[in-house]
């Protein structure tokens, strides 16, 4: 059975998500606050974490910096704050997918199944990737620079992965989102820059000057092709 950390301070609302996730097949965990989430992310190693942005003790944005130092747990955000920039940061700190309070229970246990089904599929003995110096493990879960490796989140990995399969072809925003996300909706395309900001942050030599994946203006992205 798959674990879920629901780190959320309003006990109404743990209650809620808990009776959902539980109903749906999932073993659940509970936290208050952000320091006591923090310790038993590192301490259980939950499958999954749901986390409540606004929390005593420790910040939402706060834990899933700490979280990325040493963990590649898939982070479902689940927050009141319905200012884009907070939702932006999450998912350049590392969260792979974010749910606006007042929220369907229903939709956040699909979100969390998501996001282990990407998990769960790169884990999955297929093929290896390779653009130029640029290489994609699908089966072991790797991806590495110039034989750098590099750390990378389920959404960062499923990203680069789609790129990586079809170098030099441009993907829209709501391609790339559906890829990673098994959904397009219009409202959540703008999310795709946050993961792209990350992934490049990771990959790129100099992020303000992208060598590997491109920005195609008016369109989308797509990953360079290798020279030659």
């Amino acid at each position: 059975m798959r674990t879920v950390l629901v780190v959320e301070d309003e006990p109404r609302i743990a209650s809620l998500v808990r009776e959902y996730l539980e109903n749906a097949g999932f073993a659940v965990l509970v936290a208050s606050d952000g320091r006591a989430g923090l310790v038993l992310a590192r301490t259980r190693h939950p499958d999954a974490v749901v986390l409540d942005l606004g929390l005593p003790s420790m910040d939402g944005l706060d834990v899933v910096r700490e979280l990325r130092r040493d963990s590649a747990v898939p982070v479902v955000i689940l927050t009141a704050r319905g200012d884009e920039t907070d939702r932006v940061s999450g998912l350049e700190l590392g969260a792979d997918d974010y749910v606006v309070k007042p929220f369907s229970p229903r939709e956040l246990v699909a979100r969390v199944r998501a996001v282990l089904r990407r998990t769960e599929a790169a884990a999955r003995p297929t093929d290896r990737l390779v653009a130029g110096d640029l290489e994609v493990d699908l089966a072991r879960h790797r991806a590495a620079v110039a034989g750098r490796p590099v750390a990378l989140t389920p959404t960062e990995f499923a990203l680069l992965a789609a790129l990586a399969r079809e170098p030099g072809r441009v993907f829209t925003r709501g391609q790339l989102l559906d890829a990673v996300h098994g959904f397009s909706l219009e409202t959540y395309e703008r999310a795709i820059d946050g993961h792209v900001k990350n992934l490049r942050r990771k990959i790129e030599p100099d992020p303000g000057a992208p060598r590997y994946v491109l920005t195609v203006h008016g369109v989308g992205y797509a990953l360079a092709e290798p020279a030659g």
